[in-house]
């Protein structure tokens, strides 16, 4: 048994802003500590595209050892890394406590801002990552309906894909001709008591995501929480979290979107609202990302501990006895996926639990990564890949003839529905938000 075996991981703090860490060849000297030691274990080989790449590299190498791959190879790794996490936080036996201290998602973050740090990102990289921008320009009036149209044009996708390199077949998501955050009703709730769990306010930080795309999602939540009488208000000058930045390695970037966000949002928490986010990638990055690149941050900590997954919310809620049960509508059969982002959380299967409590509803859950990410995916080098990891997720979410199919990631869920539309007539897309509400008929 090794030493720290029952322990739960834990996570060091990253370590950016120290000289040091944008050292190529350090930084690189740490890749191979790693590599050598998950390339003598080999569980991870099943998660995404980065362990076989690395896998594949040492055994075609002249030693078939680690000594034997160019160290210019490694960068095939990083390249294949999206920073889900799980093999940190589901799979590897050997993160701290364990001595060999292994955090092969730090280490790949690490070797991302040392190139961006070298030669910035491309335009295609750029653009995919400023969802708060481009959702502001794509969502004029005119201006949206052009970008939709040709985001499903052929000869426009095809323009795309020579020029930016996203993928012609990857299905996009829409731009909204009405955002969310001008657009969100208002709360009419009083204020309620906190349970024991929770506190009986909340403030929403919508996401661009939301706001842009899905706004649909955003008002789901509200109406959920306005039929359990909660009072909500919308986080004031939202930005983007900054995941896509972090993505990319590009931290400074990063570090000017915590400064737009966290003071409003540590001001909130303080005030005794739990903030809620939609989208399970933004909840992770005041959850855990920020917090590890600002550990001594008083501010950051007190969102840190403000922050609930939606789904975390409604079930600590219900178990203070303050959620409403009055359902009225079954779902019937709803494939369910869990996304990584929320795997990562640590708070267990919530939203399966709060589902499978909706009478005339058979739930098939399935816990796997479908391949998409963030922006990965989109890439036109990525794309096959995204697929072929996608693909057990497909069949297992498509094996039980839903109804519904649903994440609570909005892109792992088309991604799904893409895959299962290439085999057969996918189910509706819904959101376990939006199936929330359908349940309680609001």
């Amino acid at each position: 048994m090794r030493e720290g075996s029952l322990e739960a991981p834990t996570r060091h703090p990253l370590d950016w802003q120290s000289e040091a860490f944008y050292d190529e060849d350090k930084a690189l000297d740490e890749a191979g500590r790693i590599f050598e030691i998950c390339h003598g274990c080999r569980r991870c080989v099943n998660l995404c595209n980065a362990f076989p790449t690395l896998f594949d590299l040492v055994d075609a190498s002249s030693t078939m050892e680690l000594d034997g791959v160019a160290r210019q190879d490694y960068w095939k790794v990083v390249d294949q890394c999206y920073l889900c996490d799980t093999c940190y936080m589901t799979k590897c036996p050997y993160v701290p406590p364990h001595p060999w201290n292994v955090d092969f998602p730090h280490v790949m973050l690490r070797a991302k801002a040392v190139r961006f740090g070298q030669s910035g990102a491309s335009l295609r990289d750029r653009l995919l990552s400023s969802t708060d921008a481009m959702g502001k320009l794509a969502t004029i009036p005119v201006v949206v309906q052009t970008v939709n149209a040709a985001n499903k044009n052929a000869l426009a996708r095809g323009l795309l894909e020579k020029t930016l390199g996203v993928h012609r077949e990857r299905e996009l998501p829409e731009y909204a001709s009405r955002t969310f955050r001008p657009n969100h009703e208002k709360s009419k709730s009083v204020p309620v008591k906190d349970g024991k769990n929770t506190p009986g306010k909340v403030a929403v930080f919508s996401t661009c995501y939301v706001n842009y795309n899905e706004p649909g999602m955003g008002h789901d939540l509200l109406a959920v929480l306005a039929h359990n009488e909660i009072p909500y208000v919308l986080v004031e000058k939202e930005a983007c979290c900054g995941m896509p930045k972090l993505e990319l390695g590009d931290l400074s970037s990063v570090s000017l979107l915590k400064e737009k966000n966290i003071p409003g949002m540590a001001k909130l928490a303080r005030a005794g609202y739990a903030i809620l986010t939609p989208v399970p990638s933004c909840t992770l990055m005041f959850k855990q990302e920020l917090p590890l690149m600002y550990p001594q941050d008083a501010e950051v900590r007190a969102v840190q501990e403000a922050m609930f997954d939606p789904f975390e919310y409604f079930v600590l809620r219900r178990r203070d006895g303050l959620l409403k049960t009055d359902f009225k509508a079954p779902l019937g059969k709803v494939s369910y996926h869990i996304p990584c982002h929320s795997r990562v959380q640590n708070v267990g299967q919530k939203t399966r639990e709060l589902l499978e409590t909706i009478p005339g509803t058979t739930l098939t859950t399935v816990e796997r990564c479908a391949g998409h990410d963030g922006t990965w995916g989109v890439k036109r080098e990525h794309y096959e890949s995204s697929m072929k990891i996608g693909r057990p997720v497909f069949r297992q979410m498509a094996a039980a003839e839903p109804d519904w199919i649903s994440s609570d990631c909005p892109i792992a869920a088309r991604h799904i529905r893409q895959g299962i539309k290439e085999e057969k007539a996918p189910a509706a897309k819904a959101h376990p938000l939006t199936l929330l509400r359908r349940a309680y008929g609001i």
